[in-house]
């Protein structure tokens, strides 16, 4: 498996799990989605910082790796 799916996988069970608990997702799983789906559109994955601040737009970085980051 690749780097990408392997995150994609962890996200969507960690979502599972965060709805199996509470009923609903949890206010850092949300923004966590919202960054994949984001980081996706522009042909990018999420990559760790190594940050672990409770925040996901700190502990995540968008690499860009698709041919749209330079649109004509």
């Amino acid at each position: 498996m690749t780097a990408p799916r392997i995150l994609i996988l962890a996200a969507a069970a960690s979502a599972l799990a965060a709805c199996a608990s509470t009923g609903e997702p949890s206010r850092y799983q949300t923004e966590m989605n919202r960054l994949e789906t984001d980081c996706t559109a522009r042909d990018g994955i999420l990559i760790p910082t190594g940050a672990t601040s409770g925040q996901p737009a700190r502990d995540y970085a968008c690499e860009i790796r698709g041919g749209s980051a330079i649109r004509r």
